[in-house]
């Protein structure tokens, strides 16, 4: 029986209650429940829709206008979203070009003089944007470093990191991007626009700012974590769609990496978010367009357009296309595995020394970065410029301090350009464009290629994790497309057939190591066709990221999942692991269960708070017979809010009538707790002395329906139904004595009759047959507790 299985749980909170002195025996009047200090670690999310008493007033008193106004108000913010996310972006990228434009420029006007000189500017640039965004960081938004996917990945899957979708991680990430983006660290902006993006939708659903003032009565509508979900969710795809200008697959890439629940409604939200965010993109660039974004050249809004280059391919190219798969493999899984390294030991070493270690750390990365960008193309022998092509619009040498292919950079002659300072000296996107340009084959030679490949493989590696807003899609496509027109080279050689373009190979080689290390397919696949504007090559994009996602599988997990991993964030992954399948539910839970009674006493209800963490608790009652109940799951945020509302308080033991209209006095927007935030703490709390010997009845505010198991059920059963339904708690229960009903399919079929304007539910003749046999059971079990027939 239940009463025996809860006996044990009853009795833990009977003797912490006991041990509570009396107020007659206490040499204080008042009772000052504060602790000094955070306290850290992480809290689960309330995706699981509470339905108390108060929530079903609310929802009575909610007509078709409301639900209509309602569902008005997420498109809307659908809209918000997609305009704030693409303004951040914009914002995002002029400034970054224009930082680097500056650069640039500055650089190569003064080393017509003096090189020495010219490196000094070009170092000392560097040093002072990333020294900005470090500084940034560490001082004002620690929550902004890195690239905020695996915590928003954690986020969506029901985990709360305190700090990651503050108004302050928001400008952290943008200032911070800029900082380091613009001062040249072998990072991307991506990754941050995600995380923007999510933080963006983060404060609309909870109506702005609470710390910074800026809050809006008008926004404050959603008060359900389930609703910030699905905002937070249009916030990565917006992030997505405004980093790579690609609206499809920035939905893809919500619905495949970052999400956990997905269903048709959000789908729709969602690519309406992605498209207007493709809208304020496109404004944009055909403002900057006219000259009024300064020195905004073609990068920044990503779009590496191929679609003049190769136009077919043929079977015998197959191979080495796949080898391009396999290097992408091995070289993500590599990439996956040092930076975990690395990583792991910035934390628990490095870092832990303060924030002067991470500065020192961020500054001399950025200096040995300016070093080797600026000093290896000058131990480079210069080429001479392949005869001028009319059609292909190239320029070779290219002007001074200009985006293109072909810089002259310390060469004796006019007509000569320096291969490697064609990547080097160059921002990212405008070094992709060039290794992704066609008709410039032998543009590169194999040792430029072989070096810039290992070094800019090694300051990746060692930059990804310093205390800076920090992505890794645009330097995955450069180590990818670095290879990919290696092999190109070979092939062409080796083929001899003019048709083929060394930048298709860099296509696919950029492919292969993002399929390699983050372990990602269909969003990377649409993602890569939409930023090279051809689609001749899809098939062959599908196979190297088929490829060498199997190969990387093969050695280590995804780098958002070994990031997750290193961080400590509690996510549950789509698959059980194998172990579950030998276990039961009731091996798996808890050993101890703290229930509450129906009636609690507040001192009692302090105790219990104060001396565990747990953050639902079971509520029993007493049937007349005395018969043990269990009534519902209260959880530990509305018993704080209750504690300090003290509005609920009452000097009489006994329950009082959960309908009644004393007993709500509460709206469900008092219950919320702001998006990454700790929320309310029991430390943060006043009681008196009169106050703890008032009574709470938890009956109007607890959670009648919470989800149950057996207690033999496979816990791979209870892992899919805990992951899949995005819950927080689950009882484990003795097997029920008997079963009061059976729904089926048919059950669930529900239907308009316009004669009647009330809604029958599809049945078959034989339970029609006992439908008022039910109906008449049902009213008769009414006044009971909804979970009785099941636990009795």
């Amino acid at each position: 029986m239940l009463s025996n299985h809860l006996h044990n749980g009853i009795e833990a909170p009977k003797l912490a209650w006991s041990r509570l002195p009396n107020s007659e025996e206490a040499e204080y009047d008042a009772v000052e429940l504060r602790k000094n200090g955070d306290e850290g670690g992480v809290e689960s999310l309330d995706y699981e829709v509470i339905e108390n008493y108060a929530y079903w007033e609310e929802q009575a008193q909610r007509g078709k206008l409301y639900v209509g106004y309602y569902v008005a108000v997420k498109w809307f913010f659908a809209l918000l979203i997609g305009i704030g996310t693409g303004l951040a972006a914009v914002f995002i990228n002029i400034s970054v070009e224009n930082f680097a434009g500056w650069k640039y420029a500055l650089t190569f006007a003064i080393i017509q003089k003096s090189y020495v000189a010219g490196f000094v500017v070009y170092a000392l640039i560097n040093l002072v944007l990333v020294f900005t965004s470090v500084y940034i960081v560490t001082q004002f938004a620690p929550a902004a470093a890195g690239s905020g996917i695996p915590e928003i990945k954690g986020y969506l899957n029901g985990v709360d990191i305190h700090g990651v979708l503050l108004f302050r991680t928001l400008i952290g990430k943008i200032f911070g991007s800029i900082g380091s983006v613009g001062g040249g660290l072998a990072l991307g902006k991506e990754g941050p626009l995600v995380h923007t993006g999510a933080c963006i939708a983060s404060l609309l659903g909870q109506g702005g700012s609470t710390k910074y003032h800026l809050r809006s009565r008008w926004l404050q509508i959603f008060n359900s974590d389930r609703d910030r979900r699905d905002l937070v969710t249009c916030g990565c795809a917006a992030g997505v769609s405004a980093a790579f200008r690609a609206p499809v697959g920035g939905v893809l890439f919500a619905l495949e990496e970052v999400t956990s629940w997905w269903r048709s409604q959000l789908m729709w939200r969602v690519f309406f978010t992605s498209a207007i965010v493709a809208v304020v993109v496109r404004t944009a660039m055909g403002w900057c367009k006219s000259g009024k974004c300064g020195h905004f050249g073609s990068g920044g809004f990503i779009i590496w357009d191929i679609s003049d280059g190769q136009e077919d391919y043929s079977f015998e190219e197959f191979l080495p296309m796949a080898f391009i798969g396999v290097i992408g493999g091995l070289l993500g899984a590599l990439f996956n595995q040092l930076t975990f390294y690395i990583a792991h030991w910035r934390r628990n070493y490095l870092h832990k020394k303060g924030n002067r270690v991470k500065i020192i750390e961020a500054c001399l990365i950025s200096l040995i970065t300016s070093i080797i960008s600026f000093g290896l193309p000058l131990l480079r022998k210069c080429s001479q410029c392949p005869e001028a092509d009319p059609d292909s619009g190239i320029e070779c040498p290219r002007p001074p301090g200009m985006y293109g292919n072909y810089v002259n950079f310390f060469c004796s002659k006019d007509k000569e350009y320096n291969d490697l300072a064609t990547i080097f000296f160059n921002t990212q996107d405008d070094a992709i464009r060039n290794l992704f340009s066609a008709k410039t084959i032998h543009e590169y030679s194999a040792q430029s290629l072989l070096t810039f490949l290992v070094m800019f493989y090694t300051l990746a590696v060692v930059t990804f994790g310093t205390a800076v807003p920090a992505g890794q899609f645009v330097p995955g496509i450069m180590i990818g497309s670095t290879y990919g027109r290696l092999v190109g080279m070979f092939v062409v050689n080796f083929y001899k057939k003019l048709k083929i373009e060394e930048g298709t190979y860099a296509l696919l080689g950029a492919a292969s190591f993002l399929g390699g290390s983050m372990r990602i397919t269909v969003s990377i696949c649409v993602i890569m066709v939409e930023i090279t504007n051809n689609l001749n090559f899809l098939p062959l994009i599908m196979l190297v990221l088929l490829i060498s996602k199997a190969v990387g599988d093969a050695f280590n997990e995804g780098l958002y999942e070994e990031q997750s991993r290193l961080r400590s964030i509690p996510q549950l992954e789509s698959k059980p692991k194998y172990q579950m399948r030998k276990m039961t539910a009731k091996e798996a839970c808890g050993k101890r269960v703290i229930s509450f009674p129906r009636v609690v006493k507040v001192a009692d209800l302090v105790s219990i708070l104060r001396s565990n963490i747990h953050n639902g608790f079971p509520v029993i009652d007493h049937s007349r017979n005395g018969e043990t109940l269990v009534i519902g799951l209260m959880l530990r945020s509305h018993l704080l809010v209750l504690l300090q509302l003290k509005v609920d308080f009452q000097h009489s033991p006994l329950p009082c009538d959960p309908r009644g209209s004393r007993s709500i006095r509460h709206t469900l927007s008092e219950f919320v707790k702001p998006a990454s935030s700790k929320g309310l703490s029991i430390h943060d709390i006043y009681l008196s002395s009169d106050d703890l010997e008032m009574y709470i009845d938890l009956a109007p505010f607890l959670n009648p329906s919470p989800y149950l198991v057996p207690e033999d059920m496979s816990l791979t059963k209870v892992y899919n139904l805990f992951r899949q339904l995005g819950l927080r708690h689950i009882f484990v229960v003795p097997r029920p004595s008997r079963v009061i009903g059976l729904i089926t399919r048919k059950d669930l079929l529900i239907e308009d009759n316009e004669e009647s304007a009330s809604m029958e539910l599809q049945s078959t003749s034989v339970r029609a047959q006992h439908r008022d046999i039910r109906k008449v059971r049902r009213i008769g079990d009414t006044e009971r507790p909804l979970l009785t027939g099941l636990l009795s």
